[in-house]
């Protein structure tokens, strides 16, 4: 009895020694297990060219974040699917990142199209969702752990800037031509509501088609209903096709200002393609050279060179930046919290303001900016087959917002155009 009282306390000692040591060892073996932050991101379709550019500039901050030594004492690894601009992937994509992959974060696909079909998911899951220049996708989700990287919140915040410009030229009645899909959709109702508040005569109202390729019917019909404004909601390849008829057939005199929402002239090869077609169109930006935000153009330049290697856009103004700044505001929220709890990060990017390279940002309760700063710019002087051009303030001239503003707008838009 007494040999084996002795040993069965050793006996106990050692196992719960072993348990230990191999629960500590488990714990390194957690903490030193990478941060996992997946997203399906469109390299293909229609949005191929914009996420591309977006993909380094996120990368980028992948590479910077972890050689400042990671997030929590743990690298960061970035998980990323091209969801080919098509929205049926996405719901698909962000289950097997989540389910399969098992990743601690999300963010969205760029585009509303793409990120629509996965807002149930997010919210069911409770889990925290950084938007990527979507429009009113939590309209009627309502989802309160989303976050939108885009400096619109409404169809005012994106619209204002336009119709006062055509308000300051005299303009009586707007033309109307949106694709039938959910963001045009959705910025066409709003801009709608503003014409009308604006006391603005609608002659013109044209849902399209999002395979149409041929414009030049509408371009006539818009030119035989003579409006004073025109308002194009459109996606990249539409916005092209859009630009070739409007400079192959006009749009007539009547018209003083053109463009708006067209998605696609903010993206450097369609605007090298176009050139001096673009002349006198009216459109809306995030960012364009002169516009200081704290550390943009420090950004920009080592962005060039990353552009340059993985051969897109090489300038980057619309999306890169926009696209760094959500890793810099998980950066903020996961240090100042030391979580990765989601629902501790959304609470903690809902109550702050974040500092980042597209300024400070602060979010309403719908998980858009407070204080929105959509950019309205009108293309002046622009040659052909010049990429160098628009890395100069001045080729596309600041309408809106005040503080930011270089110009007032030139019209009519024959003679913006320098027809």
């Amino acid at each position: 009895m007494p040999v084996k009282s002795s040993r069965f306390p050793s006996i106990l000692a050692r196992a719960f020694g072993a348990l230990f040591i191999g629960l500590a060892l488990t714990g390194a073996a957690l903490a030193q297990q990478p941060i996992k932050i997946g997203m399906s991101m469109p390299q293909t379709g229609s949005l191929g060219a914009g996420g591309k550019a977006a993909l380094v500039a996120l990368q980028m901050w992948v590479e910077d974040v972890n050689a400042r030594g990671g997030l929590l004492g743990r690298k960061v690894e970035f998980i990323v699917y091209d969801d080919q601009t098509n929205p049926a992937l996405t719901p698909g994509i962000y289950t097997k990142l989540l389910d399969v992959d098992k990743v601690d974060l999300l963010i969205a696909p760029y585009g509303t199209v793409p990120t629509a079909p996965i807002m149930p998911l997010v919210k069911q899951r409770g889990l925290l969702l950084m938007g990527n220049f979507s429009f009113q996708v939590n309209r009627t989700v309502k989802h309160d752990m989303w976050f939108n990287n885009s400096p619109w919140n409404d169809a005012s915040s994106w619209s204002d800037g336009f119709f006062k410009a055509g308000q300051k030229v005299g303009a009586k009645s707007v033309a109307f031509l949106a694709a039938d899909q959910e963001f045009a959709q959705n910025l066409a109702n709003g801009a709608r509501e503003l014409a009308k508040k604006a006391g603005l005569q609608t002659v013109y109202n044209q849902n399209y088609p999002p395979a149409t390729v041929d414009f030049s019917s509408m371009i006539r019909a818009i030119r035989e209903a003579k409006p004073d404004i025109v308002f194009v909601m459109s996606y990249p390849n539409d916005s092209v096709a859009i630009v070739r008829a409007v400079n192959e057939i006009g749009v007539g005199p009547t018209v003083k200002v053109f463009g708006g929402g067209m998605v696609g002239l903010q993206f450097t090869p369609i605007m090298e393609s176009l050139g001096s077609s673009l002349n006198g169109i009216v459109n809306y930006n995030s960012y364009v050279p002169g516009i200081n935000y704290p550390g943009i153009e420090e950004f920009l330049q080592r962005y060039a060179k990353k552009a340059a290697e993985a051969k897109v856009d090489p300038l980057g103004f619309y999306l890169p930046p926009f696209n760094y700044a959500i890793g810099q505001m998980l950066e903020q929220a996961i240090k100042a919290t030391k979580s990765l709890d989601n629902k501790v990060l959304a609470d903690y990017i809902r109550k702050n303001e974040m500092k980042t390279i597209v300024g400070p940002i602060r979010y309403g309760p719908d998980g858009e900016w407070a204080n929105p700063r959509v950019v309205q710019a009108q293309f002046r002087g622009v040659i052909d087959k010049n990429v160098d051009q628009f890395r100069q303030p001045g080729k596309q001239v600041v309408l809106y917002p005040d503080q930011y503003k270089t110009g007032e707008v030139v019209a009519p838009f024959e003679k913006a155009r320098g027809k």
